[in-house]
């Protein structure tokens, strides 16, 4: 626990490992049943990597943190403009950039970065949250990135981007209901890739949470409605144009997975599989059938939480979402003793973003979401995505260290 003494938050610290522990294992299982072993033992050199890196923040002044978060920002960027220059295209984006023998993925960093400069924007005391111009500048510094990786194309991790902007913003103190009427042109013009009757009804709802809101009719309120029902068709009868041909398949595999159960419905079927065929208690370690016979290719990427609902079962299952609850509920509870304002917004911007890669990584292997390609955090393979999420939780631990300077 946090103590006086300014020692390591090791409750934070734990909950962290114990995360790692599970995706290691089942990073273990999935590649050692098709002879991919090595991929085990890159991600623990990374972990390794992350070790090393969270010591470096860990003790570095969190006043240097704070200074250059807006260089640490343009840094993100450059590594985002970098990937789509040299990049390597891997299953149809443009995402890792080949440094030596290691492969990056920028935008796992770049999120971090963004986080740290919205929150140094919206901290400041030059910022007025309720002019139109900071408020503009605020969605901006999250936006900007998310249009960089949005070209690579990579749809799933630009979702990730937004989803955090708005909690922050709301914590910053931004009206709830001027952030609505912002946000549902976006929410309605993308319910119209699914479903028009969908469409329709959400529109008719959220036009009457408005009024009820303000408790009274108001022309903005048509007006922004209007737009997203504009917008959701436009989506609906044009969506061949807007989206690349891999990211339709999935939708309509989402709506209908049998409609090619051989194809890109695939993995979202051989997923219910394994989670399903796992029961209470799971078939053992290294002993689920679908992860040992590859049923799912690349089970250790996005569809690693596969390997744990078949192999350690519901149990299991509860074990790991009761350490991701622990970890985001210590976060929380840092934000309300740390009594600072740069470190609030940069909690709840790491929070946001492990919350909604959970929702979306679980929600698609159990077949709630279309699969977008949204990694578990601290359990699917990948080097940048573990590194991140490292960094995050060093950040937060240097918060602690220094809690006494930060207002606790």
């Amino acid at each position: 626990m946090v103590n006086r003494y300014n020692k390591l938050d090791v409750w934070l610290f734990g909950f962290m490992a114990g995360l790692i522990v599970f995706g290691l294992l089942a990073i273990y299982s999935a590649s050692n049943g098709v002879g991919a072993i090595d991929l085990f033992y890159k991600q623990f050199i990374w972990f390794g990597i992350g070790l090393i890196a969270m010591a470096v923040v860990y003790y570095t002044d969190h006043r240097i943190i704070m200074e250059y978060s807006y260089g640490l920002y343009v840094f993100g960027l450059c590594l985002l403009v970098i990937v789509l220059l040299f990049g390597t295209k891997v299953a149809g984006a443009t995402s890792w950039v080949r440094i030596g023998f290691i492969s990056i993925q920028p935008s796992e960093i770049a999120k971090v970065t963004t986080i740290l400069a919205l929150a140094r924007f919206l901290s400041s005391d030059s910022t007025d949250i309720t002019s139109p111009k900071h408020v503009l500048i605020a969605i901006s510094i999250a936006v900007i990135p998310a249009i960089l990786v949005m070209l690579q194309p990579d749809m799933g991790t630009t979702l990730t981007y937004l989803f955090f902007l708005f909690p922050v913003m709301i914590m910053a103190g931004f009206n709830v209901y001027y952030l609505l009427l912002m946000v549902l042109p976006l929410v309605l013009a993308v319910v119209g890739f699914f479903n028009l009757s969908l469409l329709i009804l959400l529109t008719l709802i959220f036009f009457g949470f408005f009024v009820y809101l303000r408790k009274g009719f108001h022309y903005s309120q048509l007006l922004v409605s209007l737009a997203g029902l504009a917008g959701g068709v436009f989506t609906s009868r044009y969506a061949a144009l807007i989206l690349q041909p891999h990211q339709m398949k999935r939708i309509q595999t989402f709506l209908d997975p049998m409609s090619d159960p051989q194809g890109a419905g695939y993995n979202a079927l051989q997923a219910k599989i394994a989670i399903g065929s796992g029961g209470i208690f799971g078939k053992g370690f290294l002993e689920g059938t679908q992860t040992q016979l590859r049923f799912i290719p690349a089970q250790w990427t996005d569809f690693i939480f596969c390997v744990i609902g078949e192999e350690m079962g519901l149990i299991g299952s509860i074990v790991l979402l009761s350490l991701f609850l622990a970890l985001l509920l210590r976060m929380l509870w840092l934000v309300s003793v740390i009594k600072n304002k740069y470190v609030e917004l940069t909690l709840v911007g790491f929070v946001s973003l492990w919350l909604v890669h959970v929702i979306i990584n679980i929600g698609m292997t159990i077949g709630l979401f279309p699969v977008i390609g949204v990694p578990l955090p601290f359990l699917s393979y990948g080097g940048s995505s573990l590194l991140g999420n490292m960094l995050m939780v060093a950040l937060a631990l240097n918060f602690v260290r220094n809690k006494r300077n930060l207002g606790y």
